[in-house]
């Protein structure tokens, strides 16, 4: 064995023991956390802990953005544990990457891709979940139109508050919904949450619902008519909404068909000639390299997807 793969497994097994302590002593702090809430401690923000403060205060824009993200998905991971896991998996790849390539130009390829994978992954449950909202909308705009008028034109909490009890809405839809209710009733951050709540869905049909929702909130204004103009535009565009989803589809199809076909290349070659094939791509650095770069390749078609979908949607 090699210094170089001696040291990258050294680096590896101090990278596992780094990430066993640095959760353990993360779910203590939760224990200890939760322990000060039931008695009653008193926090700095209502609806956010200190936490959130040092990460804005240490890592500005991008710690906003990630906690944006995570919070459209739907994912209760804080951001700071997103940006360790995603910090771990680069050093992991790295010292991988030394073990098996032993050259800097691989295990700087390969951390890049662990490092970025679960961005790339949040990326797409993201898009799946701007796709599976996207015709649903307008239903349930409509609804809410129904509560506000129920309701007097005058409490939108109430309004949203009823449209989520309704029940009517589908799995997706219902949970934005329901996210935005709660984080109106206990954030206390309303621009906060309608920026979330527009970019779970991520068109502009909810970019303007927000608008209307943060008018009625803060100046108290009677936005019914507003609401009852968007749902007519929105039917006169259902049409194209529906063709947009339908190219949204033909993207991610072309997306996942490089990886389709490599796993099909792969599987013909080690069911023709094992050995030979286990020799090729497993044995000899160079078909290793190959693989490497075929991954490559394959994460920067993931990214491209991610891209186009962005400046679809």
């Amino acid at each position: 064995m090699s210094d170089l793969t001696l040291l990258s497994l050294c680096a590896l097994l101090f990278l596992l023991m780094f990430a066993g302590l640095w959760f353990g002593l993360a779910a203590i702090w939760d224990r200890v956390a939760l322990r000060h809430r039931l008695a009653g401690r008193r926090v700095s923000k209502p609806g956010k802990p200190p936490v959130y403060d040092r990460g804005r205060r240490m890592f500005g824009g991008a710690y906003v953005h990630m906690a944006d993200l995570l919070s459209a998905v739907g994912w209760g991971t804080a951001p700071g544990a997103f940006f360790a896991v995603s910090a771990f998996l680069g050093c992991l790849g790295f010292s991988g990457g030394l073990a098996l390539f032993q050259t800097g130009r691989s295990a700087a390829l390969l951390a890049a891709m662990m490092g970025g994978l679960p961005y790339v992954l949040l990326r797409m449950r993201l898009v799946s979940r701007q796709m599976a909202t996207r015709l649903e909308f307008l239903p349930a705009v409509e609804l809410f139109y129904q509560c506000y008028l129920i309701t007097g034109c005058r409490h939108v909490r109430t309004a949203l508050q009823k449209t989520v009890e309704e029940r009517r809405l589908p799995g997706e839809v219902q949970a934005v919904f329901g996210q935005l209710s709660r984080h109106l009733s206990v954030t206390g951050n309303d621009e906060e949450s309608l920026r979330r709540f527009s970019l779970a869905f991520g068109h502009p049909w909810a970019d303007y619902f927000g608008s209307i929702l943060k008018v009625a909130l803060t100046e108290g204004n009677n936005v019914a008519g507003n609401l009852k103009e968007l749902i007519g535009d929105m039917r006169k565009s259902q049409l194209a909404n529906q063709q947009e989803r339908h190219k949204m589809l033909e993207i991610r199809l072309a997306n996942f068909t490089p990886a389709l076909f490599l796993v099909l290349f792969l599987g013909i070659n080690f069911r023709l000639n094992p050995e030979g094939s286990y020799r090729a791509y497993v044995t000899d650095p160079t078909g290793r390299g190959m693989l490497l770069n075929a991954l490559a390749l394959l994460f920067g078609s993931l990214l491209m997807g991610v891209f186009l979908s962005r400046r679809k949607l």
